[in-house]
């Protein structure tokens, strides 16, 4: 089926759904707008599933607004996921469906219907959430970590020196940036408009990373200890920004008090913390390869009691005063409580979002999932998700080129070949179309709330940087679209600086402070900071509803939209040529640019043009639509 651009639409914002925040058992008004004339439609009904069952309610049409009619139906919350679709009777007796998956002529799946999430509401402040990312140990460097002495697994290294990207180097060549140091920039991240730091761990650890911790009870002396720490959190959030924690669910390190106890000590309560394979306790379960990662067994109630479960334990222990972070990004959370035919995932991931919403119910959890999420992103304990395949995996393709740079891997071997998430069939090449096929496909089984949830970010400590493989002109569109389309905007620190790196291990590198007030640098540090208060000047951007309005091979155009406020936004790679019916877009002839130097034209139609690669947003009208009948 290929619809007319004059479709149907629905999503989750508050335009369609009367309460984004429901409990089970509450009445919520669902809403759909269809352009006049379509089909006709003569009657709108909408499927639920409560318990796996499907139950029907009879929508009614509310009027006419601007070239839509509206029709409402009102569902009763009867799932913690409650999945519900639209179907279309049309004058000639055929049927249609809308649900995430899209319109259709024949019957939809279960999981691509829209839901509604009952309970664990994320923060009050995730809308205007712009997460910027540190890596303690590359970020900035107080003078007091002068009279910290390197630790003995550490390969000392000063600031300016080159990142050391084969094995030891890469994960024990040693900074020394602290949280102190952290504290003296934050100034930096108010100058972006950033609103919450996420800082990838701070435990004490045998290697910068930190992910594998020796404790999570304090917080590494190398870093300034627990009091460094308590002064970057005061810092923060006296200036406005919220701070949020990592931790590795899935393992420690090898030099874990817990592992400690239980190697070798069969008899030992720490003993079933982890996974053994052996009667002696000497052979044992890791994170994939890596020896000094032990993997987790959940099965054991007394992991859960210190880790996970209630105010005393590690993830209670820095939610509460004198720390008091506002949530927590958590390592591996794909693989948290799984291995082989166990799946523990539901109950660890359920018990630690219980600790948090007992000891400060308005705060962040975000998973880690390099790959499709949708089964655990339902809303029942992540907020969202650090998850790459939408929105990072797909502007790359499209809007980055394949590059064969000379570097060194882990091995010390010398290669050419472009890293890209860690697929080894490469790079594709996307065009715009595919880049939103994608998008939808890994979207259409989330839950609106928790996309809104979901990191939209274009590299990480993970990753190679973005702008290495960056097409002419393309950052300004990767950017903007990282702040236009649903999600939370992430700026990796060192991206504002114009950093590039070929791989994960290469983006550690520190951050450049002296470099601040280069031309070069000042511009791209401009360009965040603009594109972030477009982001933040314009509420829509953030909790707004979204149609796709044009999408050809060179670019893509879509509003983002709400009842106080409009946002056109376009983005292209190359120049593009985009019209579309003028219903699609009420108000457009009065649009007011925001960004960019693209050209509206309005007429019989509407015509949206680029010169070449291009981003760029207009302000329009509000949606005028009628109030719900009855």
């Amino acid at each position: 089926m290929h619809p007319s651009p004059l479709r149907p639409h629905h999503d989750g914002s508050a335009l369609y759904v009367s309460d984004e925040r429901p409990a089970l058992g509450d009445e919520v008004a669902v809403r759909v707008r269809v352009p006049v004339g379509y089909g006709p439609v003569v009657r709108v009904l909408v499927r639920s599933n409560p318990d796996h069952e499907p139950a029907w309610a009879p929508a009614t049409r509310d009027g006419v607004r601007d070239g839509w009619e509206w029709w409402t139906a009102r569902i009763v919350v009867a799932n913690p996921r409650h999945g519900y679709r639209f179907h279309f009777v049309l004058e000639d007796g055929r049927v249609e469906i809308l649900n995430q998956g899209g319109l259709s002529d024949i019957d939809g799946l279960d999981g691509q219907d829209f839901a509604l999430v009952a309970g664990n509401p994320p923060p009050s402040w995730l809308d205007d959430t712009i997460l910027y990312q540190i890596f303690p140990d590359r970020f900035a460097r107080s003078a007091s970590a002068d009279a910290r002495p390197a630790p003995a697994w550490a390969i000392p290294a000063a600031w300016n020196d080159p990142v050391d990207p084969v094995h030891p180097g890469r994960g024990h060549q040693f900074y020394g940036g602290d949280l102190d140091g952290a504290a003296d920039k934050l100034d930096h991240l108010v100058d972006l408009g950033v609103t919450a730091l996420y800082h990838t761990p701070v435990f004490p650890a045998e290697s910068n990373h930190r992910y594998d911790a020796s404790r999570f009870d304090t917080v590494d002396p190398l870093l300034g200890g627990d009091e460094a720490y308590r002064r970057l959190i005061t810092e923060a959030h006296a200036r406005g920004i919220r701070v949020i924690g990592d931790l590795t669910t899935n393992h420690s390190g090898i030099a874990h008090e817990w592992f400690r106890a239980a190697y070798a000590h069969p008899t030992a309560p720490e003993g079933a913390f982890y996974y053994f394979h052996d009667e002696a306790h000497t052979v044992y379960e890791t994170w994939l390869d890596a020896d000094t990662l032990p993997k987790f067994d959940w099965h054991s109630d007394e992991l859960r009691r210190r880790f996970i479960d209630g105010p005393e334990s590690v993830v209670g222990r820095w939610l509460c005063a004198p720390f008091g972070i506002d949530g927590w990004r958590i390592d591996v959370a794909n693989m948290t409580g799984r291995l082989g035919v166990q799946d523990l995932n539901t109950e660890v991931r359920q018990t630690l979002r219980r600790t948090m919403i007992g000891i400060q119910p308005d705060t962040l959890l975000l998973a880690e999932s390099t790959n499709d999420a949708a089964t655990d992103l339902q809303g029942d304990a992540w907020h969202g998700g650090m998850t790459y395949p939408a929105f990072t995996r797909g502007v790359w393709s499209w809007l980055a080129d394949p590059r064969r740079i000379p570097h060194y891997g882990f091995d010390g071997e010398f290669r050419e070949d472009m890293w890209f998430f860690g697929l080894p069939t490469g790079m594709p090449r996307y065009d715009a179309r595919q880049f939103v096929a994608q998008y939808e496909r890994f979207t259409s089984q989330i839950p609106w709330r928790v996309q809104r949830g979901t990191m939209s970010a274009l590299d990480t400590h993970d990753t190679a940087r973005f702008a290495t493989y960056a097409s002419p002109g393309a950052i300004p569109v990767a950017v903007g679209l990282s702040m236009a389309l649903p999600g939370i905007p992430v700026v990796y620190a060192g991206d504002e600086f114009g950093l590039d790196a070929v791989d994960g291990e290469m983006s550690r590198a520190p951050i450049p402070w002296h470099r601040v007030d280069d031309p070069d640098v000042a511009a791209r540090i401009a360009l965040y900071r603009d594109l972030i208060g477009l982001r933040r000047a314009h509420p829509a951007l953030a909790s707004g509803g979204m149609r796709w309005l044009h999408v050809d091979g060179n670019g893509v155009v879509f509003v983002r939209e709400s009842a106080a406020e409009c946002v056109l936004v376009v983005a292209s790679r190359g120049a593009m040529t985009a019209e579309f019916p003028a219903e699609l877009l009420p108000g457009a002839s009065s649009a007011t640019l925001l960004y960019g130097s693209a050209r509206i034209d309005t007429g019989g139609s509407v015509h949206v043009s680029t010169e070449g690669t291009a981003f760029a947003a207009w302000a329009l009208p509000g949606v005028d639509a009628p109030a719900p009948a009855g």
